[in-house]
């Protein structure tokens, strides 16, 4: 379980930051910065963890209980397919993070970003790798982020409704790419990868 000991070791406002979307063959990746003013309490604590070990239920009991908290300092940040496209996916989800920072409202002491590859920000960085499983920090931010973008992916889903993205969030699935092969590509689709791309070819050249 994620525990407080990298942020109280460094003292000062220490943010936690982390990214979902990554994976995905539609829709936007999603970053999210979120600082706790002063030490979470047990409550909170016992809630948290990588968002992707959480039931459904206890991330929403936690995301809400996140958002509610008025000395928690969140903010979120994306980047859209169509920057995803120009300068690729690691590049990408850093521009998320700092968006994510941006919209913090404080700069941080110390960021503490999940995995191993820094992102350019404003301040001191420490990278952790599996940090959502390890910093309270970022587990919050892990958990903020997944319900932001599962959120926005079933908002596209009402208008795209033959890919189960309000079940999938963009990933490969069966339904997903069943979805594919009779309603075709979407804008939202991330046409550099594999999948999309190799479809799209494949139809330029039976045309």
């Amino acid at each position: 379980m994620p525990d407080y000991a990298l942020e109280a070791a460094h003292g000062g406002l220490v943010v936690g930051i982390d990214e979902v979307g990554r994976g995905p063959l539609a829709g936007p990746v999603v970053a999210a910065a979120v600082a706790f003013t002063s030490k979470p309490d047990e409550k909170l604590s016992a809630l948290l963890d990588d968002s992707k070990k959480l039931t459904a239920k206890r991330r929403m009991v936690a995301y809400d209980l996140l958002m509610q908290t008025p000395d928690i300092l969140t903010g979120i940040g994306a980047a859209s397919v169509t920057e995803i496209e120009k300068i690729n996916i690691a590049q990408a989800c850093h521009l998320a993070m700092r968006r994510a920072l941006d919209r913090l409202g404080r700069m941080p002491d110390l960021a503490l970003v999940d995995g191993k590859h820094a992102p350019k920000l404003p301040c001191p960085i420490q990278m952790v790798i599996g940090g959502d499983g390890i910093s309270l920090s970022i587990a919050a931010a892990s958990i903020i982020a997944k319900i932001t973008r599962d959120r926005l992916m079933a908002r596209l889903a009402v208008r795209h409704d033959a890919y189960g993205w309000e079940r999938n969030a963009g990933y490969g699935t069966a339904i997903h790419m069943s979805g594919l092969k009779i309603r075709g590509v979407t804008p939202h689709h991330r046409r550099g990868f594999a999948p999309i791309r190799n479809m799209i070819e494949a139809k330029a050249h039976a045309a």
